[in-house]
């Protein structure tokens, strides 16, 4: 980090060293695979609520954000909304039910109701889902990065990832929480810090900024007409609302914590810290990106300087002439995710800059550092142990964990790589999560919901709606003769159909089904 102040640099590498410590500190704890996944079960549960807040403010939030409300408006904000009713549902019903199984994995149960194949298959979407998102939090940090140091956007993700590798690989899931409840406060003071200095900066302050947010629509939180095609209101709610349930209900970044707290109640109580604690936050990262428009607006040279950096990118090697036709044609949403770290870059002082690439990266290290762990205990319970070898000592339990947590974190590292050059970091993480999330989310409910379903309604169900899913992601591609089978609705819908249409096709195959002599006694019983 060579273009950066002494001071600032100090700042980042005594972070860094900080996180690594840590991770070194609970290593010595660390002598069982309970101790790794569960942390033995003794964590407060407002750590919890912290970390899983932390979880949540990744540097997609950090970063994504504030160039999604930069480029449009806050219509992503919705997604936010819907996180009570999603978290009312999951500490109503799935935390209780995971905390009476006493299984550490959460696609354990699948098996135990439809069979072998539920569960593969849920844990394939969950490793899937997790490498989507380590992969869009590398590249998100790495983009911001790169325009503070100029190094290459695939080394700054390798030396991340090998610091994350480290601390998360010696301190297991206790390091992963307590380095979350540090990082929580941190990324959320470096927020503060940037809103101050964008609305000290901005000639006119506030008000100007108010004035210009409300004349070009930027508060907006989208149409609210009955319109699945485009992102409506109501398709950011559907989407926020089943793709909050996934998280808070059967994503194993999170059951993986209510384990780790002494109680039920805990639980619960962690879950709703996340919901009080993330709503308002989010809500600044959405302000800052409208005040960083007004900011920008009022700065033209500034912006233009943006823009002609975005072109160049997508013109490696093209004439001046080609770079500034290119700029000239480049939209907000072209160039969101670029504003904020080139303000970060020329307006913030010598010693906050470090303290907010110390946030940035926290909010990338928290998501991910979560993701390896999770990973890593899903496919040595749910694959390894269940395929390969069940009767695994302490010990091969321990060092599996240990091999699983760093590949997983390599695989991360890989993914974020291949992703260099997109659009848009949050529009590329809601796709995938959508994709691989859906499925998985329609199998789970009908097993926790139908009590009646079986195998063969389950198996149909979901083989239905994954042609669905698969539809609805690649149907755009049709040549134009078959544009008619092309999906209509927006992207965002993917996540919601695909799950309504494995979870109601699977009820109805059940009440078309006849029921057995022992469900007819069950009725009558009841």
């Amino acid at each position: 980090m060579k273009s950066l102040p002494f001071l600032d640099l100090f700042i980042v590498i005594a972070y860094l060293a900080g996180m690594v410590g840590v991770g070194i500190y609970f290593s010595r704890k660390n002598t069982t695979a309970d101790q790794f996944t569960k942390a033995s079960g003794k964590i407060p549960g407002w750590a919890i609520g912290i970390s899983i807040y932390a979880t949540f403010l990744s540097s997609n939030t950090f970063l994504g954000v504030p160039g999604k409300a930069f480029g449009s408006n806050w219509n992503s904000f919705v997604f936010s909304l819907s996180m009570p009713l999603a978290a009312w549902v999951a500490t109503k019903f799935f935390i209780p039910f995971y905390r009476s199984t006493g299984a550490v994995s959460a696609y354990t149960h699948l098996e135990h109701r439809f069979g072998a194949w539920a569960r593969t298959y849920a844990v394939a979407c969950f490793l899937l889902t997790q490498l989507a998102r380590m992969g869009s939090i590398f590249f998100g940090i790495a983009l911001s990065l790169q325009a503070l140091t100029g190094y290459d956007m695939s080394t700054i993700m390798v030396v991340v990832g090998v610091c994350i590798v480290l601390y998360t690989v010696m301190g297991g899931m206790e390091a992963v929480i307590w380095t979350e409840v540090v990082q929580g406060v941190i990324k959320t003071v470096g927020a503060l810090v940037i809103l101050y200095l964008v609305v000290d900066g901005m000639e006119g302050g506030l008000s100007k900024i108010m004035t210009v947010g409300n004349a070009e629509g930027k508060f907006s939180l989208g149409s609210f007409a009955p319109d699945f095609t485009q992102s409506s209101f109501w398709v950011v709610l559907l989407y926020g609302f089943f793709m909050n349930l996934n998280n808070f209900g059967m994503d194993q970044n999170y059951v993986q914590r209510y384990h780790t707290t002494t109680s039920v109640k805990e639980a619960a109580g962690s879950v709703w810290l996340c919901v009080y604690l993330y709503l308002p936050v989010s809500l600044i990262f959405f302000f800052l990106g409208s005040c960083l428009y007004a900011y920008y607006q009022s700065e033209p040279a500034l912006l233009e300087t943006i823009k002609m950096q975005v072109a160049a990118e997508r013109l490696p090697g093209g004439t001046q002439a080609a770079i500034s036709n290119l700029a000239a044609t480049l939209t907000p949403g072209d160039y969101g995710d670029k504003v904020m770290p080139h303000f970060m870059v020329n307006k913030v002082p010598v010693g906050l800059l470090g303290l907010i690439i110390a946030a940035i990266m926290s909010a990338a290290m928290s998501t991910i550092s979560s993701g390896m762990n999770a990973s890593a205990t899903v496919f040595s319970i749910d694959i390894y142990q269940k395929y390969i070898k069940s009767d695994l000592t302490s010990k091969e339990s321990l060092r599996l964990l240990y091999i699983a947590t760093t590949v997983f974190g390599l695989l991360g590292m890989i993914t974020g790589i291949a992703m260099i050059g997109v659009k848009s970091v949050l529009d590329v993480w809601w796709m995938l999560s959508g994709i691989f999330a859906g499925g998985m989310l329609g199998l789970f409910l009908l097993g926790i919901i139908s009590r009646q379903t079986k195998n063969a309604e389950a198996l149909t169900a979901t083989l239905i709606g994954i042609a669905v899913i698969i539809w609805m992601t690649f149907s755009n591609q049709l040549p134009d003769e078959y544009a008619f089978l092309r999906n209509p609705l927006h992207q965002n819908m993917i996540m919601v159909v695909g799950t309504l249409t494995i979870f109601l096709i699977g009820l109805l195959l059940t009440k078309l089904r006849k029921p057995t002599s022992i469900e007819k006694e069950m009725v009558l019983d009841n």
